[in-house]
């Protein structure tokens, strides 16, 4: 019988439910996220608490046995919301807790071979975010940025933005999973904020709310994208590689 653990979503839920497979000497387990549970009699069922002295002991262990890098990958992988995430992440944890080596080469290992390769998508997607977020300033002097990513990297373009708009109040706010970030330039925090009704589906704000100005800039800023295009060495298929048109709605220069 398989032993289903249901956690809260957090990255702090996983380690504490991969700490109680240990503590409960779980072979046949699958972790699941407790929003996607689907209640199965064939198998056995526990929900499991967050614990942040537990969640710190299997991160403290893992810190032990791969590098800092490797650890980081390990956290994009969470981040991806990939299908199954939580098992391939029990696989490789178990993997690197029960090797007297390094594991991080073992590409032959199916979970650390899909740390590797999930790690790369979610680090990719985090680059496309920090290169597409297009700020509208708001009438109270607010700049605010939709955004709609495939993967779940907020947590990772956080920093980015705090060091680039140190002295600007801005929310960058993620439409697919209804929640965002907000930096106050007075307190230098960055703060996880969430809408209490659904936002509009609309990817820019409407021009009510914005600073008066902000049509200007938007002006300025498609003209000076429209004088650099050179349209003899204008590359369509290079152009979607690198700006996917499902990002489009959010450039300001692509409306």
């Amino acid at each position: 019988m398989t032993t289903q653990l249901i956690y809260d979503g957090s990255f702090e839920g996983l380690l504490t439910s991969i700490f109680e497979v240990y503590e409960r000497k779980l072979l046949q387990v699958k972790i699941g996220r407790e929003k996607f549970y689907l209640p199965d009699f064939h198998n056995a069922f526990l929900k499991i608490e967050t614990d942040i002295t537990k969640a710190e002991r299997v991160w403290n262990g893992l810190v032990k046995k791969i590098s800092t890098h490797k650890c980081t990958e390990v956290y994009k992988t969470f981040l991806s919301e990939q299908k199954d995430v939580e098992d391939i992440l029990l696989s490789f944890t178990r993997h690197a807790f029960s090797s007297c080596l390094n594991i991080e080469g073992d590409y032959g290992h199916p979970a650390v071979l899909a740390v590797a390769q999930i790690a790369k998508k979610v680090h990719r997607e985090k680059h496309r975010m920090e290169a597409f977020v297009r700020f509208q300033r708001t009438k109270d002097d607010l700049y605010f940025s939709f955004i709609e990513p495939d993967f779940n990297v907020l947590p990772l373009i956080a920093s980015h933005f705090k060091d680039r708009y140190a002295d600007q109040h801005w929310i960058i706010y993620d439409k697919r999973r209804n929640y965002g970030i907000h930096y106050n330039n007075e307190s230098g925090k960055i703060l996880e904020v969430q809408a209490e009704a659904p936002l509009s589906h609309k990817p820019l704000l409407p021009s009510s709310i914005c600073h008066d100005e902000e049509e200007v800039y938007q002006t300025l800023w498609k003209d000076y994208f429209q004088s650099v295009n050179i349209v003899s060495r204008k590359n369509v298929k290079l152009h979607l590689r690198h700006v996917p048109t499902r990002y489009w709605k959010y450039l300001v220069e692509k409306q």
